[in-house]
């Protein structure tokens, strides 16, 4: 199981939890996940490594349980994300209603759960926005606010990529999405689009700033106006890009050569991507210059 002494040691424990006493005023509670997934998925005709991938389903439906949570929302989403794979949907779908059953069936129907409540805010219109969201509709307002196509070049990297995702959709709005070889000519592709009247926007995270910072130089010299977004990552070098950090202001401020200043704004909050983003399209539009725009992977997705 994922509790061996290999895997106690990586992860920093002298000793399981389980057993050394540091968890007793706590009600533990062991849950076979995966043999529950196995168990729930038996006769699917998905492969072993394939059903082992659904026991995150398996664990979201013991947590809705105990959070009194609805499913309907999750297989919604389901359907939508696999749609041209209905067979991972039924199997998703029969892991989540296993850890539910579970919940309902099992010891852990004698905890009292927690319920979370609506909650109280004043009327008004509202709308739920991830990060990169919020930042796709602020960029394609700050264009439409100086009357400039919107030409969005990216280069794929975790936690950035869904960015050039949302801007694919807003095509209809005089948005066009050029997806690069590489991180160098998509920030080169993104200055040749404002050269030629346009605004260029780019997007990356901390190792793909670090390869676009001479194109950068070049924009600053060329007085080109320029929108870079910086998903940050956790970690130097490459880094680890499931996990978020928000270490890159040094990087954005100062990494690059020369005499080459930039203007750096930086969001609090999804809904705070938009008016950041909206900002820096007005300000590399009027100052002509370029400008970065920090996130973070948490901020970016949630």
């Amino acid at each position: 199981g994922s509790f061996s002494d290999r895997n106690l040691k990586k992860a920093g424990y002298a000793a399981d939890p389980r057993t050394d006493g540091s968890l007793d005023r706590l009600r533990l509670v062991e849950i076979d996940i995966t043999a529950l997934t196995k168990n729930a998925l038996a006769d699917s005709s998905l492969t072993s490594r394939e059903q082992l991938r659904c026991k995150n389903f398996t664990a979201l439906g013991i947590a809705l349980w105990m959070f009194d949570r609805e499913r309907e929302s999750v297989l919604r989403w389901l359907e939508r994300r696999f749609a041209a794979r209905p067979e991972l949907v039924d199997a998703n779908r029969r892991a989540l209603d296993a850890g539910h059953a579970f919940g309902e069936t099992s010891e852990l129907q004698q905890l009292t759960g927690y319920t979370v409540g609506r909650a109280d805010l004043p009327a008004g219109l509202y709308r739920t926005v991830t990060g990169h969201e919020a930042l796709a509709f602020g960029l394609l307002d700050g264009a439409f606010n100086t009357d400039l196509d919107l030409v969005f070049c990216s280069y794929p990297i975790t936690p950035a990529s869904n960015l050039l995702h949302d801007m694919a959709r807003l095509k209809s709005f005089r948005v066009k999405t050029f997806q690069a070889e590489d991180e160098i000519a998509a920030v080169c592709a993104a200055i040749g689009a404002s050269y030629a009247g346009s605004i260029g926007i780019t997007s990356s995270s901390g190792p793909g700033i670090a390869l676009k910072a001479e194109a950068i130089g070049l924009a600053v010299m060329t007085e080109l106006p320029l929108v870079i977004v910086n998903s940050q990552r956790a970690g130097p070098s490459t880094g680890m890009p499931t996990k978020t950090e928000q270490s890159d202001l040094y990087q954005a401020v100062l990494g690059r050569n020369g005499d080459s200043p930039i203007v750096v704004l930086a969001a609090a909050t999804p809904s705070d991507c938009y008016a950041m983003a909206r900002e820096a399209v007005r300000i590399a539009v009027h100052h002509m210059t370029p400008v970065m725009l920090l996130t973070d992977g948490f901020l970016a997705n949630a």
